[in-house]
């Protein structure tokens, strides 16, 4: 049985790249690449797997249409998803509890997740602000591989 300890196992076998996907309203597909980790869920229970996105995305627009998304990590020939409902934290998607300086936190803390480092944090969070980012929660409702 494959759990989150195995996805994050196979994204750090290639810094933490994964292929997001989600649905547009005609039901197709859209996917993208993205820095993807596991962390704790900054709203609850459990772990979760985390991506930062930009404002002005697709990807966020098909999310906040429909919030659910699939993310896939490989290295090699292995991989794993995870599939769930998604929670979005932002500048333009506030969350109870979540005010400016906790978002500015927890767009640190995604990063990092997912294999982010930074010679310069101010700079990061202007960086962050400036572009409306927002962090991605998937939740867990499946997680599968082909190992």
């Amino acid at each position: 049985m494959v759990d989150l300890a195995d996805f994050r196992r196979i994204a750090a076998g290639d810094a933490f790249l994964c292929i997001v996907a989600t649905s547009r309203a005609d039901g197709s597909v859209q996917a993208s690449l993205v820095n993807a980790g596991v962390m704790a869920d900054p709203l609850g229970e459990g772990d979760v797997v985390a991506l930062v996105a930009g404002g002005g995305t697709r990807k966020l627009a098909h999310l906040r249409a429909r919030p659910r998304a699939t993310v896939v990590a490989r290295a090699g020939w292995e991989w794993a998803a995870v599939e769930g409902a998604v929670r979005l934290i932002g500048p333009d998607d506030p969350a109870p509890g979540v005010d400016g300086e906790r978002l500015r936190l927890l767009l640190r803390e995604v990063f990092v997740a997912a294999g982010g480092t930074h010679d310069n944090w101010d700079e990061y969070d202007a960086a962050m602000a400036r572009e409306r980012r927002v962090a991605v929660i998937v939740r867990p409702a499946r997680v599968y591989s082909n190992g």
